[in-house]
């Protein structure tokens, strides 16, 4: 048997026993019982497309030899201004023609861009591998939680001191990984977003366990409510005050616009940060370690300012994403949401602000358009990331560095 067939049968062997679990077999509701039934189509399918891959991977490679994929324009840094400049007007008119399911999805992919942008800190700029990042972002959405729920402080209260708490959770993680590097500190990260969860999760007199923190408040404007009644008696509403009639569309683009806010200061100070002497050390740190030391640089300060500053940023985005919600539990920030974050930051570019935005919002957009593939989602996600790494391993919009040249 040629060699190329016995690769092929074996992949296909493989492919069946990893898909019939995932594709072959599903739980159904029959009356009060719950029976496994079989579905091999989808199996079928993949293992003949395996195969036949396999199969015929040598011809190809030879046809595809001499043929190169089309590479995505480099955009100068003056370009990418006008990019962004053209997506903060349509991302200012959007929520006024967009219908309010489609606004709210909008508001999610913002969250996502602020933390795709705190984690460009950590992973783009001061290249430190973080699968704990939704550690931060739970300890965000908790504090605006408990600090409402126990003390009753309004969201614009909580929102720095949840980015000052993810802040002091970083700094202490810092301590702990300063002599980590790669894998190993990896795995601790993931071990620190593991235990948050599990503490929320068993907290219970604290955290209310699995069933979270429920009735956490909206926003207000300036103190006045954007609620139907006021929950305070001979207290005044927005649109009260206004003089126009309630509808519930009116909260929904507020918190649009607010946390189009927080993109928009995040983005600043990000883009402010890596211009300082800060940011110019996260990159030397980067780039090689025992160079940054020979320079001067304390690599320790570095590594506790990449985390620290990073983490404030997720702070800011739980607390959001608490209000949004009103429900914050363990259950919303798994390790999948880690893997999300960070596949944004390596989808749009690391170091690259303008593509983490593009690719928080592609990545946050496209399975809510495309809801009648929801069971294949992470298949399809897995392998748009397998191509973009064959493809263009830099990311949709590589970062671009300012440089100096000679004239001839």
């Amino acid at each position: 048997m040629p060699i190329t067939l016995k690769n092929a049968v074996a992949a296909a062997i493989l492919t069946a026993i990893l898909t019939t679990p995932l594709l072959g077999l599903k739980l159904q509701l029959e009356g009060y019982r719950v029976v496994l039934q079989a579905h091999w189509t989808p199996v079928l399918i993949a293992v003949l497309a395996v195969f036949l891959f396999q199969l015929f991977k040598p011809a190809l490679s030879r046809t595809t030899a001499n043929i190169r994929l089309p590479a995505l324009p480099k955009l100068q840094p003056t370009q990418q201004r006008y990019a962004l400049m053209v997506l903060l007007a349509v991302a200012l008119v959007w929520p006024f023609f967009g219908s309010r399911g489609n606004v709210d999805v909008v508001t999610l992919a913002l969250i996502y861009v602020v933390l795709g942008l705190g984690l460009n800190i950590v992973v783009g700029f001061a290249g430190l591998l973080d699968l704990g990042y939704v550690g931060f972002y739970a300890v965000g959405g908790y504090t605006y939680a408990l600090l409402n729920q126990y003390f009753g402080l309004s969201f614009w209260e909580c929102l720095p001191l949840a980015a000052g708490m993810s802040a002091l959770f970083g700094f202490l993680l810092g301590f702990p990984v300063l002599r980590l590097r790669g894998d190993y500190l990896a795995i601790v990260t993931l071990g620190f977003g593991e235990i948050i969860r599990l503490l929320l999760n068993n907290l219970t007199s604290l955290t209310g366990g699995p069933d979270g923190v429920s009735g956490i408040p909206k926003p207000t404007v300036f103190g006045i409510e954007m609620a139907r009644t006021a929950s305070v008696e001979g207290g005044t509403t927005f649109h009260d005050m206004l003089g126009l009639t309630y509808q519930g569309g009116h909260m929904v683009i507020f918190l649009y616009f607010l946390g189009l806010l927080l993109v928009l200061f995040t983005y600043f100070v990000t883009s402010r940060l890596i211009r300082m002497p800060m940011g110019r050390a996260w990159e030397a740190l980067r780039d090689d370690e025992i160079a940054c030391r020979s320079l001067g640089i304390n690599p320790t300060k570095i590594k506790l300012s990449a985390f620290t500053l990073g983490a404030a940023f997720a702070g800011l985005a739980g607390s959001f994403f608490a209000a949004r919600q009103g429900l914050v539990n363990p259950e919303s920030f798994t390790f999948i949401e880690s893997a999300l974050i960070l596949a944004i930051v390596v989808l749009g570019g690391m170091g690259s602000q303008l593509g983490v935005i593009l690719a928080a919002i592609l990545l946050t957009i496209l399975p809510e358009v495309a809801r009648s593939f929801a069971e294949y989602r992470m298949l399809i996600f897995g392998l748009v990331m397998v191509l973009m790494m064959i493809w263009r391993p830099q990311g949709l919009l590589p970062a671009t560095r300012p440089h100096v040249e000679l004239p001839q």
